[in-house]
């Protein structure tokens, strides 16, 4: 998979894309991300991406002259133009999976007030919100979208059947997990666990998974 990202804010991405398993996955040559500056794109003295929305009101605009000359320089026949912005479809794990099996995905991460409609009506195949709630700018949502997507390609995972076994996977959330010691703090391993019986310990996870998703997230079992 290829994922190109652009951004104001490359230096937001350094982190996230040099540790653990986003850093594994592009080593091992699963995955290749590039992060563009956006304002590489522009050819003013100042570097200017964003104006005063026509209209008036707050903030500022991101223009569509460097998003545009951007997207068709790096745009595949196979690409994916997200645009991450709040105003875009819920990311789930369903989503995630479906964008884990794109070759190329091209992010585009807003910012300020967002971008100009033109971006939107043109470029744009998908909008996606990581929740709702608005963030400093959609580098760190674009981040937390591209470690979702990364870590469910084949051979990203140690054990393979990891990401399936993950809270959303199933359809519930991931119930209880314990490891040694066996007793700490006063409180014991369920028995189950250390019975060493496969399919009672499968039941019990699940209803475990049940019990917990009814608890927390009820709006998943409806």
């Amino acid at each position: 998979m290829d994922i190109d990202v652009l951004t104001l804010f490359p230096r937001i991405f350094e982190g996230p894309l040099d540790e653990s398993i986003l850093k594994r996955a592009q080593t091992k040559g699963l995955v290749a991300i590039r992060v563009h500056n956006l304002r590489d794109f522009t050819h003013d003295k100042h570097r200017v991406v964003d104006d005063k929305p026509y209209g008036g009101g707050p903030g500022m605009l991101m223009k569509p002259e460097p998003i545009f000359e951007a997207v068709e320089k790096l745009r595949r026949p196979d690409s994916r133009v997200i645009l991450m912005t709040p105003q875009g479809t819920a990311l789930t794990q369903s989503r995630a999976h479906d964008f884990s099996t794109k070759s190329h995905l091209l992010i585009i991460c807003g910012h300020y007030e967002g971008v100009d409609e033109r971006v939107r009506e043109a470029l744009v195949t998908d909008e996606l919100s990581i929740g709702d709630y608005v963030l400093t700018n959609g580098a760190l949502a674009a981040a937390v979208f591209v470690d979702a997507v990364v870590r469910l390609l084949p051979g990203v995972l140690g054990d393979e059947l990891s990401a399936g076994d993950d809270s959303f996977a199933s359809g519930l959330l991931e119930g209880p997990q314990y490891t040694r010691p066996p007793e700490f703090a006063g409180k014991k391993v369920p028995d189950v666990l250390l019975s060493g019986n496969h399919e009672e310990v499968a039941r019990w996870r699940k209803e475990q998974a049940r019990q917990r998703t009814q608890h927390r997230r009820p709006d998943m079992l409806k």
